[in-house]
């Protein structure tokens, strides 16, 4: 497993890392047993990098990971990156503050059975939160009161990721970026790396639309944002499909299928196209099984995608997505 340095840290990470989502809800049915054999394949294998939310199964996510990591401490300790504010209700800006975060950061400390946090990010706050300055404060100050080690955000918009980069203290921005989502490449990229920033890409597969495995007459479960989020019913639409049609999402893996090496699967070529970036520091996709798990990191291991199969990328991207996304997020 190749590693990059965590934006100003000295830390290396793995390129792909395990996003836990699909753990703690929101994709179906997962068992403990089937998450923790995920995550211990994980480890095994060289990832590093865990990404994890409080709101992940109101904490079963946490809970699993603090179970696993048990049995893994000093060098075989991964990062454990969580997120804080999604539980506010009504989610709004002033929710952010010094209060509630630190109740929100107790907990995860108590879930996921640590002294202090690797990495707390903002889970996705609304855009007024980046003009509150006395919210970075409060993360600041829960550096100095031992909480947590650094602290990053996890952003809907470039704009916000852009707005974040002003404050001295981030280390991190989690972002939306896959071959349906292009924008982050044009200029936020370079901003971050200026600035030394991480960046964590979520979402890589497009919610397993760039798996290829999907048809038209694919079923969800109840429970499965696939299902009841798909125009925005329950948070921002960009999170199912990253906010594509599934048609059009549908019509694009096809045209993408004729550019796929010789035994490769298209969940493999999509996360290597996102690590041709170099800003990119870690993909963060998710796994029910080990088997899941075990495809994904494979595409650690595979060879630069040719310049000219880029172009072909960027011209399906441009002919069949761009109209219904690049603009929004």
């Amino acid at each position: 497993m190749h590693t990059r340095r965590f934006g100003s840290t000295a830390r290396q990470v793995s390129e792909i890392g395990f996003g836990t989502w699909a753990l703690g809800a929101d994709w179906g049915s997962v068992d403990d047993s089937d998450g923790i054999a995920a995550l211990n394949h994980a480890l095994d294998h060289g990832v590093n990098f865990i990404d994890t939310a409080d709101v992940y199964g109101n904490g079963r996510a946490e809970k699993l990971i603090a179970e696993v990591l048990k049995t893994r401490t000093g060098k075989d300790a991964p990062m454990v990156a969580t997120k804080a504010g999604r539980r506010l209700n009504p989610h709004v800006a002033e929710g952010y503050n010094r209060d509630n975060l630190t109740a929100f950061i107790d907990r995860s400390l108590q879930y996921l059975e640590v002294e202090a946090l690797d990495l707390v990010q903002l889970h996705c706050p609304p855009t007024e939160t980046y003009y509150r300055p006395e919210t970075f404060e409060a993360l600041d100050g829960l550096i100095r009161a031992g909480k947590i080690r650094r602290w990053g955000v996890s952003v809907e918009k470039v704009e916000e990721a852009i707005k974040a980069l002003e404050f001295p203290g981030l280390t991190s921005v989690q972002i939306i970026y896959n071959i349906f989502r292009q924008r982050p490449a044009e200029l936020f990229f370079d901003m971050a790396k200026r600035r030394d920033v991480a960046i964590i890409v979520r979402v890589p597969l497009a919610s397993g639309m760039l798996s290829g495995k999907f048809r038209p007459d694919s079923q969800f479960a109840a429970n499965d944002h696939r299902n009841y989020n798909r125009h925005g019913e329950a948070f921002d639409v960009g999170e199912t499909f990253s906010g594509v049609p599934y048609d059009a999402g549908l019509a694009a893996v096809e045209d993408l299928r004729s550019l796929l090496p010789a035994g490769v699967t298209m969940a493999q070529f999509a996360l290597r196209w996102i690590l041709m970036q170099d800003a990119v520091t870690v993909v963060i996709p998710g796994g029910k099984n080990p088997r899941q798990v075990g495809e994904n990191i494979a595409a650690a291991e595979l060879p630069e995608i040719p310049a000219d199969t880029m172009r072909k990328v960027a011209k399906i991207y441009d002919e069949r997505i761009k109209p219904f996304v690049h603009q929004r997020w």
